[in-house]
């Protein structure tokens, strides 16, 4: 339970780093352009994990992946691409508030695709985890209304909440597929078919909107890049060992970070509530972790549940019983299939 909640905070880390590179892109630089605050990233990735993909051999290699399943990575691209693009240029039209309300929905669009595709079952501490951890955001924003922190644009304010919440779609979109794939094939064939697809996209859409000398400018943040990076490659980590809904639970701490760190960096405004939100997203993140999901191999009937330390155990069809923790896989049942933990 405790290294869930940690590896959780290490992401919120990682997305306050992303944070304050991007306060700083767009004071210091006048940086505001969404589509590449991803393309580098995806340019790593590509770097990295495409050409691993492309040196392997048999059905693991990038060519035998793309004959296969190209379309579907080339939609999973877009929808990653597009979920960023939509929540960063959400800042120029509604107020930060806004923002940070809207964007926990993402976490009920993970909970209902979780549970009607990859057929995962909560448990009734795991929806008043779900519960606390979103009342701890509430107070965060609350805070920020009574110190008066700065609270963007809002220029055209149903413009910007619809972009939010269309972000906030796609992310859930993209996370729940990321957990069906490192689940049944492999982080770096994800991240691979990620940075492909997703420096192609994004590259076409940054060079009709940019200059060359903005992207020099911006090759002057490496530090962004080198956190979306970290981000991207351990992220997977985290879903294979937590679920994308916990992962997604842990990120509402990132906003509390940013703001921590611009205490010191950007002078902002105190308030004893923002400590208050802080521990309560945690209580609220190990309630959730303090017991196991489970699978349904069938939405009616739960059957052949596996527990680690015992043989598989086939269920009467007719029984109503749901195990306190049950372990199970994502993919198609086989006597050589490794026993997958869900927690």
């Amino acid at each position: 339970m405790l290294i869930s909640v940690a590896l959780g905070q290490v992401l919120s880390l990682l997305i306050c780093g992303i944070g304050l590179t991007s306060k700083y892109l767009s004071e210091d630089f006048h940086a505001n352009t969404p589509v590449f605050q991803s393309f580098l990233n995806y340019i790593l990735l590509f770097l990295v994990y495409t050409t691993t993909l492309a040196v392997r051999q048999g059905e693991e290699n990038l060519l035998a992946i793309l004959r296969r399943r190209w379309w579907k990575y080339m939609i999973l691209g877009l929808i990653d691409l597009e979920a960023n693009y939509l929540v960063v240029k959400a800042y120029q039209y509604t107020t930060l508030t806004s923002i940070q309300l809207l964007d926990c929905f993402v976490i009920p669009v993970v909970i209902l695709l979780s549970w009607f595709f990859l057929l995962i079952r909560y448990k009734a501490v795991h929806f008043i985890g779900i519960v606390v951890c979103i009342l701890g955001m509430g107070c965060m924003v609350g805070a920020d209304v009574l110190v008066g922190r700065h609270q963007g644009a809002g220029e055209n304010k149903l413009v910007g909440d619809l972009l939010v919440l269309g972000g906030a779609t796609l992310y859930g979109i993209s996370n729940v597929w990321e957990e069906y794939i490192i689940r049944t094939l492999s982080r770096v064939e994800f991240l691979g078919m990620i940075g492909l697809f997703g420096a192609f996209f994004s590259g076409i859409q940054f060079g009709v909107h940019s200059s060359p000398s903005f992207l020099l400018r911006m090759l002057k943040m490496p530090w962004r890049s080198a956190c979306m990076f970290g981000l991207y490659s351990f992220m997977p980590v985290v879903i294979k060992k937590t679920s994308a809904t916990s992962v997604n639970l842990s990120l509402l701490t990132a906003d509390l970070y940013s703001l921590f760190c611009g205490l010191f960096l950007f002078h902002y405004k105190f308030s004893g509530l923002y400590l208050l939100s802080f521990f309560t997203i945690l209580i609220g993140l190990v309630l959730y972790s303090s017991t196991s999901t489970y699978i349904a191999q069938d939405p009616r009937v739960y059957k052949q549940f596996r527990n680690p330390s015992g043989p598989v155990v086939d269920l009467p069809t007719t029984a109503q019983v749901e195990p306190s923790v049950t372990y199970t896989s994502l993919g198609q049942e086989t006597e050589e299939e490794p026993h997958v933990r869900v927690a």
